[in-house]
This record gives structure tokens, sequence and C-alpha cells, in this order.
């Protein structure tokens, strides 16, 4: 097992950015048109045969080949990836199970299936921005949900996955119902870690959650099962009877620039990991959300590049949940919690020694306190107060005087409409949309209150994500990155920069209301770093009913067809439990399936 990990990573410094860069590129936009030969059921040949092929290796894909194997099927599991685990592997590992799992039990954590369903489908839930959590989630998913949860956390603890030894809580908890602690964390032991090469320290093992002691002993079990794993294998389409009717045959996948046709004797499942970063597939949904918004979260390891849904699509299956995709609530968009590299998500902090740090390029640096920099935009104006948090997201307690149902529960919430993104998405009064990056501005004072190092591995200076000069205005003519549309004026970043000391002389921050301005930028060098809000969730896809069947605009089910996960839509639940749970619920459906022996 270790000599295949090592060859892994052997593989991810040689292949690995030719293997994604072809998964985001014309393959995935081009609508995955059905060819002549799948139009008519008969591929010229099948290069491989299993009952079920699941397409997706992480969170949602290794739950349900493991399911489907366990129930008798013969499973085929591929990944574009060099390994498994997709956006898992580098999570955080919160996997908010509740409904009544032993671990609630034991620590007096009331709860059942009931409420938990109750929790996910309350229409008054609201947050302070007026964004409601649950109102448009689908009934018939959420219910299956509900009443799987609790099974699901007692499946993963025999399936080898070892939970930190605590009561559950709130920790990286997102819209998972306001009446009961339900967020478990899943402990590293001795697992390497992608984003940093080694494992944890062996006091943190038990300790510590991360998304790998979810994948490892998922993938181990997968293995056990039987279950036959493909690595960078890209499905490129699906395989019907005909483009819009009869059963889903398998799929074409590409491996080593080979196409192959792969047959499902029973079914496909669609566990491709959703959409977030593929820009003409996301902006169906948010205009706003063009191409600069380049450091969606769980990249470059693993990459949500919408190949699921389209693929559906093509052969006629439905969009579903959109309202949950565009809801400003939790975590569908963050603030840069690293700036001065492409990937600043807040939670995911890649190391030097990661496998696929060349890719990575730099660290970036933690802001620890916004109060040292000031955030303009790709005209060098301030737009909002730069201390401003995320968007909210309901969990247990957050309305403390809670009536399920209770149209009080929004009528009493402290309105507050303003929010950090959509200052940041409004963009500069021009006719485009976006507004082009942002950037954090600061001085050589600023460097020493945070103690940063602005200097590779820490900050993407070759990119052009980092820039630094001895004047303002300097900085401002130093910027050149392929998203900054026009040059920055120096002198609107100078008044910009002038305007801001004001308000630290002064104590009031009078064009934002930034909470007294602490700090002047006056100390040469100053610096530039990249600032983007981060794209997270993906919380609309491809409709499915109950049990995770596939869906055509019309309601009916698309025969031999699932999907679940961040693929699937109707369900606005935050991180890896829909993922694990409509995993399992595919994965046993799909073993329940007619077999249909496809003819070579």
């Amino acid at each position: 097992m270790e000599d295949d990990r090592k060859d892994k990573q052997k593989l991810s410094r040689r292949d690995f950015g030719r293997t994604v860069g072809a998964g985001v590129g014309a393959a995935a936009l081009s609508g995955l048109g059905v060819e002549p030969a799948e139009a008519e059921g008969r591929p010229p040949h099948w290069d491989k045969q299993a009952d079920i092929i699941v397409v997706g290796a992480g969170a949602t894909g290794l739950p349900a080949a493991i399911e489907a194997s366990e129930h008798g099927a013969s499973v085929i599991l591929i990944d574009a990836n060099f390994d498994v685990g997709g956006h898992a592997m580098v999570s955080g590992g919160n996997v908010a199970l509740g409904g009544g799992t032993s671990r609630q039990k034991k620590y007096g954590v009331e709860d059942s299936a009931d409420l938990l369903f109750a929790d996910l489908t309350d229409w008054s839930v609201v947050e302070p921005n007026g964004f409601p959590d649950y109102r448009y989630n689908d009934k018939e998913v959420i219910r299956a949900f509900a009443d799987n949860s609790a099974p699901t956390f007692e499946w993963l603890v025999a399936h080898g996955v070892i939970f930190v030894e605590k009561a559950p809580d709130n920790l990286g908890a997102g819209a998972t119902g306001n009446s009961a602690l339900r967020e478990n964390h899943a402990a590293p032991m001795g697992w390497t870690l992608m984003q940093t090469g080694k494992p944890v320290d062996p006091t943190e093992a038990t300790t510590r959650s991360s998304g790998v002691g979810l994948v490892r002993p998922l993938e181990a079990a997968a293995r056990k099962a039987n279950v036959q794993i493909l690595l960078q294998h890209k499905m490129s389409s699906l395989i019907r009877q005909t483009p819009s009717s009869g059963k889903i045959l398998g799929i074409k996948a590409t491996h080593e620039g080979k196409i192959l046709n792969i047959a499902a004797r029973k079914a496909v499942i669609l566990a491709t990991g959703g959409s977030s970063g593929n820009v003409n597939f996301r902006r169906m949904f948010d205009v706003r959300l063009t191409e600069e918004y380049n450091g969606v979260a769980g990249e470059p390891y693993s990459f949500q590049d919408g190949s699921g849904e389209l693929a559906g699509i093509a052969i006629g299956a439905s969009l579903w949940g959109a309202y949950n995709q565009v809801g400003e609530f939790g975590d569908r968009l963050t603030k840069a919690g690293r700036i001065g590299t492409q990937y600043g998500y807040r939670n995911l902090e890649w190391q030097p020694g990661s496998p696929i740090f060349h890719l990575v390029r730099a660290v970036g640096l933690t802001v620890r306190d916004y109060q040292n920099v000031i955030l303009v935009n790709q005209v060098g104006m301030r737009f909002y107060d730069e201390t401003a948090g995320q968007y909210t997201a309901n969990n247990y307690h957050a309305i403390s005087s809670y009536k399920p149902g209770s149209y009080l529960n929004a009528a009493n919430i402290k309105y507050n409409p303003a929010n950090f993104l959509d200052a940041a998405l409004a963009g500069t009064g021009e006719a485009v949309n976006g507004g082009g990056p942002i950037w954090a501005i600061f001085d050589a004072d600023a460097v020493k209150r945070e103690q940063w190092t602005v200097a590779p591995p820490y900050v993407d200076i070759a990119e052009g994500y980092f820039f630094s000069a001895n004047t303002v205005a300097g900085l401002a003519s130093a910027i050149v990155n392929k998203y900054q549309r026009k040059p920055m004026p120096g002198a609107a970043l100078e008044n910009a920069v002038t305007r801001y000391n004001s308000f630290v002389d002064a104590g009031n921050d009078a064009d934002f209301g930034k909470p007294a301005p602490k700090y002047k930028i006056q100390t040469p060098p100053f610096y530039a770093a990249w600032a983007m809000p981060v794209v997270h969730d993906t919380r609309a896809g491809l409709r499915i009913n109950g049990k995770c069947q596939v869906m055509d605009f019309s309601g009916n089910v698309i025969p031999g067809l699932y999907c679940a996960g961040e693929s699937a839509g109707g369900f606005g639940l935050h991180g890896l439990a829909r993922c694990l749970v409509q995993g399992r619920i595919a994965g046993m459906n799909a073993a329940g399936e007619a077999s249909e022996i496809s003819k070579a």
C-alpha cells in the first residue's frame, strides 16, 4: 500500500498538471454531445464492463461504490485525479450527521430523524441578511437524508472511520439545523495529509479533524470490497440508448489520451463533485462570478468542473434547486483567508511538502487582523469595511428563542443587509461583470505586526499575485496580473491610502464604518497581495428523487442513472454529510437495478 502511495506521488509530479488541465478545458465546456454510435446505443466496443460505474472517488463516490459492492454488484470506480478523495481529501473532515447517532446518545444530545427533517425544511429560519437556509430544500431529498443520517454515522464507524472522541458540536457546521448538535470530526490518525505531504503531529492524530481520516479508511474499505479503482480516468460523456430516451448503458472516459467505452450493466452513479470551478456553468446562477474568482476551495487538488452535470444535461437530465446556489448563506463564497496566493481558502493551508505544491506555488499570508490592511478594487478604490465577516448560516441555537415553523424566527432577527461579498462583487461601475481583482494594500509596519515573510514560498510573485514598491503610486504601476483588465491608476491608490490614513487620525472610517481604524499605511516598502473571495459550495445540480435517481425535465426517472453529493440539487447543506449519505443511498439503490447485459 505504501509503495502504491509513492507511485501516486511520483505520478502527480509528472502528469497531474496535464490531467487536471484537460478536466476543466474544452471537454468540460463543450456540452459533451452524444456521438452517433452512442445515440444508437451501440458503441463500437466495450473496453470494460461492470454492474455499476461510479464516476468520482470522493466523499460521495467511495460510499456509493462500497455499498453497491456489498450489495452484490461488481463495481468500477473512476476518478480523473492521480489519487482518490476529491475535495474531501483536503477538507476539514467535519461531518454533520445527526438524527440520533450513537455519539449523540452517548453525550446526551436529543435528536431524531423527524427532528432533523423538520430542522432542514423549516421555512422560517432566516439569516441577518434576509436569506433563508432551508426554505428551498427539496423535501423528498431531505426526508431520505434524515432517515439515513444516523445509520450513515454507524456505517462509517463500521468501515474504519475514527471520529474524535467528543460530543457533537458546531465547529465547521453550516446549515445543519437549529435543534441539535450534529457535527462530528474525522481523526487523521497516521495518514499523510495531501496539503502538507506528512502526517499530523502524533499528539494530534486522534484529536484533530481532517478529511484524510475519512478518505483513507473508505478507500481501504472499497479495495477490500473488490471495487476496481481506475485513476486518471475522466468521464467525457454518458452513453444512453438514444440521446433522450432509454437506459443509461455506460460512459465514455479518457485515459492517457485514449477513449474507453465502459459498460454499466445496471447503472452509472455520478459523484463528480459539483460545478463551482466551471466559470460558465456557475455564472448561470450568478453572473458576477467571472474568471478572476479563480481560487476555488479544494483546488488545485480537486476540480469541480461540472462534468457530471454537463454529461447529465446532454442526455436529458434536469437541473434542480437553483435557489440554494445563489442563496447568500453559509460557505457558497468566503472571504480570502490567505492573501498573496491564488488559493486563499481560509480552511486549507498548502505547504511546500505537498506533492502538488508546484501547482499551488505559495502558502499565502494569513491575515490575523484586518486592521493591518485595506482592500481596494482594480481601480485602486476602497469599497467596504475590511473587518466585515462571512455569510452566516444556521446551526444549533443560532436562533436562541427558536420555535419551529414560527414567523417569529424571521421577524425577530436583527436585520443586517451589509456584507463584504456583495460589495466585492459590485465592481467599479463599468458595464462588466465581476469587478476585477481585489488587492490587499499594506506597508512594512503591517508586515512586522503580522509577522509575515513577504517572499516565496509564502507569496506568489512569479505568477503575479504579490507586488511591492517603495511608493504607493509605484505599487499601483507594479500590479500586472492577467485578470487586471486595466492598469491601476497611481493617483487613485494614493488618494485611497491618504484618505484612509486620515481616518486613522480621526478614529473613524467615514466611508465604510471600519471600527476605529488603527494603523496608517505610510512606511515603505508598500505591498499589494491578491485577496479575492473564494468560491466554495456547489448547492445546485442534477434533479434527483429520494433514491438519488436522476430525473429529466418532465420529472421522469432516467433509467440506470444516479447522482449524489454536490453534483445533485435540492439540498443547501454545507459539507461532507450529504455526500456520504447520498452516496450510500445511490449505491444501495443502483445495486438493486435489473442487470442488462450490454452488447459488445
